[in-house]
């Protein structure tokens, strides 16, 4: 049999036990902060049908999703086999796909139970997504999203409870060196109106939303290739060298887009935001490349990290239409949890507490006290005491061992003397100190450090 070598697709990674405690430590976070602003938690498939994903994302995003191969001889009923080109042949021989975002098959829930939900609809969803991307320093092609939304409402509130949850999970998580970045897409449509160059819109969106890695001279280079008018990107990148506050900012656009109706709405749904929220900070250049947004777009950068943003998303009013179900609008936020766990790992803001998963071991010094260590196991565990037990035949050495390398802070050493006695010896791994306890001293220790 030929031996195969371990690998992993590329844009994918194993866990390890400590890096799961890690991710636990995050969902239980979230979690917890969904449920506290009232939203209610859903799953869907990992696939849809192609339908459901295609032209949701814009010309770049599409290219990323993972194509699922129909089942058996996909090629038997290829029409025109010599001609048919890529695009034709992936419609053919694949009918699914792995879900690219969270949004988009929320969506799709949202209209096939719309007779079953109570509008506005809250939901959390933490489940994993897959983009064929090229895999660098905080991307993968498989990765967690932690996404929340509002469905059903046009309010302001939304965005504002939206900004206000990003405090609070991010204050739980005691990492505060980040900044709320917003802007509104009407603003980019005015502005493309303003600069002539309204039917490349989706293209600028792309092309601008890339400044942060290619630069403003890369960003001219980029819309010169692309053949928009020299005169409009000398006048667009004045606008994104813009300084100041955000009340001067907003003066500032609207004389800009004077003349634009479409860019004014935009301008003014922020004045009306910041009438009851105002921690964030405008940026005219956040564009969010996903083609979905209508309006209100945010995303969360740290400061001092080029790592990229850590969370974003955005509204959305025309989602749903295309599952037939109209006039229905939604936002939402969506948390990169790989990033946040770089980012909470450079700085060292993980609680220590999560590096042990067990409060004990217990070691047992021959084969015949294996019933007796059960039992001690047992009634340690129906107090809430997370115990081990040690599984093998080994001399006490290499069960101290064990404990030390899986980070168990206190062993329980069982032999013949301490089962005749009714007491325990109780060792500390961190400091060696040993106690002999009986099962109620060592519950009542253990439970009041636990």
């Amino acid at each position: 049999m030929k031996k195969i070598i371990p690998s992993l697709p590329k844009g994918t990674r194993d866990y390890s036990p400590n890096e799961m405690k890690k991710r636990e430590y995050l969902f239980e976070v979230f979690k917890y902060n969904f449920n506290l602003y009232g939203f209610n938690c859903i799953e869907t498939p990992s696939m849809e049908n192609s339908e459901v994903l295609n032209g949701k994302y814009g010309e770049e995003g599409d290219r990323l999703i993972y194509r699922i191969l129909n089942s058996g001889d996909f090629l038997k009923n290829i029409d025109n086999k010599k001609n048919i080109s890529s695009n034709n042949l992936k419609s053919q021989i694949s009918k699914k796909g792995l879900r690219y975002d969270l949004t988009v098959p929320f969506a799709r829930y949202v209209s096939m139970n719309r007779d079953k939900i109570t509008m506005p609809f809250k939901r959390y969803q933490i489940q994993p997504v897959w983009r064929a991307d090229r895999p660098q320093k905080g991307r993968f092609r498989e990765f967690y999203q932690c996404d929340v939304d509002y469905i059903g409402t046009k309010s302001i509130v939304c965005e504002s409870e939206i900004i206000s949850l990003v405090y609070s999970i991010f204050n739980k998580l005691k990492f505060d060196d980040f900044e709320i970045k917003l802007n509104n897409r009407k603003i980019l449509l005015g502005i493309s109106e303003e600069l002539n160059f309204k039917n490349k819109f989706e293209k600028f969106c792309i092309l601008i939303d890339k400044i942060d890695k290619i630069g403003v001279s890369g960003l001219k280079k980029e819309m010169k290739l692309n053949k928009f008018p020299t005169s409009s990107i000398k006048k667009l990148i004045s606008l994104i060298e813009l300084k100041g506050n955000n009340s001067s900012k907003i003066n500032y656009v609207k004389t800009f887009l004077s003349n634009s109706k479409i860019g004014l709405e935009g301008i003014s749904e922020i004045e009306n935001l910041m009438k009851i929220k105002s921690d964030f900070t405008l940026d005219f250049t956040l564009a969010r490349g996903l083609s979905y947004y209508t309006s209100t777009i945010f995303e969360v950068v740290p400061t001092n990290n080029n790592i990229g943003s850590l969370c974003g998303g955005g509204r959305y009013d025309d989602l749903t239409e295309i599952f037939g179900y109209k006039n229905i609008s939604g936002i939402g936020i969506s948390f990169g949890i790989e990033r946040i766990i770089e980012i909470l790992n450079t700085n060292n803001l993980f609680p220590k507490k999560i590096e042990s998963n067990n409060n004990v071991l217990i070691s047992y010094l021959s084969n015949d006290l294996i019933k007796n260590s059960l039992e001690l196991a047992n009634k340690l565990r129906e107090k809430g005491i997370q115990t081990d037990l040690y599984s093998e035949k080994a001399k006490l050495k290499k069960q101290l061992q064990y404990a030390n390398n899986n980070n168990i802070p206190f062993v329980i050493i069982i032999g013949e003397d301490e089962i005749k006695n009714g007491k325990y010896m109780l060792k500390n791994m961190k400091n060696g100190n040993q106690n002999l306890l009986t099962i109620n001293e060592i519950i009542n220790k253990m439970s009041s450090i636990k």
